[in-house]
């Protein structure tokens, strides 16, 4: 079995109002035959008034009766004749003073009382179901609803078995209270039997609009307290976003304890940097090549700098290497020189014997010492 509520009585307190405003504690039942029998009358009287709803509300010694209608030149009439009439009629199924108002429908193709009273008129002038649908709902639709569905049920086109067809456009949210739906039930007597028509409209939402009626509009979003924050801050590249920046005060006192925590962890980095170009330039190059070295580290090497200088010390050594292998050089130059001296002075011989002799043996005599020191 179907579970369905009725569209109207299911938002009556939200978007709608209620069509009966009255109370009573021990006569409800006899008050509640009276507004039925005054409904029924309404609609045998005005059948061709085009009535969409008839609100009844009671006071202590008077009844007044809301009729909505799509042509009120027909429930009024000549001079007021038909008012009067009705007024009359009403009086006798009562024992209050009656009040009559008469209220316009300006749309009576977005009302689905209407609707379904105009589907209901062409199904018993033998007009096809499917016809008169989807005439009703192209018209509704241009008059500017948001959905519209229209139902038969019945023996349609005279059929012997009774069945159920339905056409739809557009959207119906049934479940959604703020919907504004307006709901009609109407049934058409035909030759073969009567035929139930049912309408759907929905016309939009309705946000609290009507007085008296439940708050359904979308609150504010809520605020935290000051110096809280209600949503952690995104970053997004490395920078917190504008609409989640934390609040100002929260930032001074993030920055009141964070700083004295910092400040001692800044101070040994900058030292080490500061050491490490000092202690480059002293290093050996086996200790320059170490970038990242640790002050101590550094220090250690600048105890050692004294004993890198010794090389320097040790110069003069060196000194005295190069200069003797300069005369081992020059020593064998020295040697070939006093032998061509020798050949020369062989050759001067033999004019002066005794001369030359004497003076190549002293020459040899002070070329011999190096010889024989080599």
């Amino acid at each position: 079995m179907g579970h369905k509520v009725h569209p109207y009585g299911f938002r009556i307190g939200i978007i709608k109002p209620w069509l009966a405003k009255w109370y009573a504690d021990r006569d409800y039942a006899t008050l509640l035959q009276e507004d039925m029998r005054i409904r029924e009358l309404v609609a045998k009287q005005l059948s061709n008034a085009s009535v969409s709803q008839v609100e009844i509300e009671r006071g202590i010694n008077h009844v007044t009766v809301t009729v909505h209608t799509a042509k009120p030149g027909i429930v009024i009439g000549k001079g007021g004749a038909n008012v009067e009439a009705l007024r009359t009629n009403v009086g006798k199924l009562t024992n209050k003073k009656v009040k009559l108002e008469i209220k316009e429908i300006l749309q009576p193709e977005l009302d689905g009382m209407l609707l379904a009273q105009n589907v209901a008129g062409q199904l018993e002038r033998r007009i096809a179901f499917r016809k008169a649908i989807k005439q009703s709902i192209q018209r509704t639709i241009k008059a500017g609803a948001k959905g519209v569905k229209i139902q038969v049920s019945g023996r349609l086109g005279g059929s012997e078995m009774s069945r159920t067809e339905w056409d739809k456009e557009g959207r119906i949210p049934l479940g959604t209270l703020r919907a504004d739906i307006s709901y009609g039930v109407v049934h058409a007597h035909t030759t073969y039997g009567r035929i139930g028509v049912k309408a759907w409209v929905y016309r939009g939402e309705q946000l609290g609009e009507r007085p008296g009626s439940a708050r359904t509009e979308p609150r504010a979003p809520r605020r935290g307290a000051a110096g809280t924050r209600t949503r952690s801050t995104g970053r997004t590249n490395g920078a917190a976003t504008p609409s989640e920046a934390p609040a100002p005060e929260a930032l001074e006192q993030a920055s009141a304890t964070q700083a004295p925590s910092e400040a001692p962890k800044a101070e040994p980095k900058r030292t080490a940097r500061s050491k490490a170009p000092a202690a480059a330039e002293v290093e050996t190059p086996a200790a320059a090549d170490d970038a990242t070295a640790e002050a101590p580290k550094a220090e250690a090497v600048k105890a050692e700098a004294p004993k890198a200088e010794s090389p320097k010390a040790d110069e003069p050594k060196a000194d005295e290497t190069k200069a003797k292998a300069k005369t081992e050089t020059a020593k064998p130059a020295r040697a070939s020189k006093a032998k061509a001296k020798a050949k020369a002075s062989e050759a001067a011989s033999a004019d002066e014997p005794a001369k030359d002799a004497g003076e190549t043996t002293d020459a040899s005599a002070g070329d011999e010492p190096p010889a024989k020191e080599s």
